[in-house]
């Protein structure tokens, strides 16, 4: 038996028992994590298609460590200009091993049905805030790692200022990318915190020396 599933915005075709680096989850080692984009899951002569996704199909894994990939050399090079950059690039990883592949009636964590009611009930006496929060926002986006998706996942989650996201801890950055979008779960937060509180206090020239430490968020 195996399957088809999307992890960290990447397809793999998974067994039981069987290890896969993946690229980092924000999930701490040894604990268990599951997946439900589940795209196809075949057992003996029957397969089964999703559209995309198959309904109450579940992909469970445990984590094993978190590592980073081998060195990736990038090198730049305009010539008759004199212009040469070298950077080197290590993919943060994370080693899971598959535990179970479910192909009905599985659930996802309760994480997610929690949320809604939470946001409904906020929903009401925060009416008159998102018109404030709007104009004050934020170019998350000068964060270096953040995109632009991961921009709009933290806005849309009320985090829409540098002030804000200095005062949350990497964990909870990385939950709330990982519950907007699977293709958002990879993306290391640790140095955003430090980044925007840098950002809030105006100290630009401070955040430019830090970030040129920096590679995609990461610390060298």
């Amino acid at each position: 038996m195996y399957a088809i599933v999307e992890i960290a915005g990447q397809q793999f075709k998974v067994e039981k028992d069987q290890k896969v680096f993946v690229h980092r989850l924000a999930t701490e080692e040894g604990k268990t994590v599951s997946f439900d984009n589940v795209l196809l899951i075949a057992d003996g002569d029957s397969i089964t298609l999703g559209a995309p996704a198959i309904d109450g199909a579940l992909v469970g894994a445990k984590v094993l460590s978190h590592l980073k990939g081998d060195k990736v050399i990038v090198f730049k090079k305009k010539r008759r200009k004199g212009y040469r950059v070298k950077n080197g690039h290590r993919q943060a990883l994370t080693e899971i091993v598959i535990e179970s592949i479910v192909a009905s009636g599985g659930k996802k964590a309760e994480k997610t049905e929690k949320a809604k009611p939470a946001k409904a009930e906020k929903a009401a006496p925060v009416k008159a805030a998102p018109k404030k929060s709007a104009a004050k926002a934020d170019d998350l986006k000068k964060i270096e790692g953040a995109g632009p998706k991961a921009a709009e996942a933290l806005v849309a989650a009320g985090v829409d200022t540098f002030a804000k996201v200095a005062a949350m801890k990497s964990e909870d950055l990385s939950t709330i990318l990982s519950e907007a979008s699977s293709n958002l779960a990879h993306i290391v937060t640790d140095t955003w915190p430090k980044q925007a509180k840098l950002a809030a206090d105006g100290k630009w020239d401070e955040l430019k020396v830090y970030q040129d430490k920096l590679d995609g968020g990461i610390e060298r």
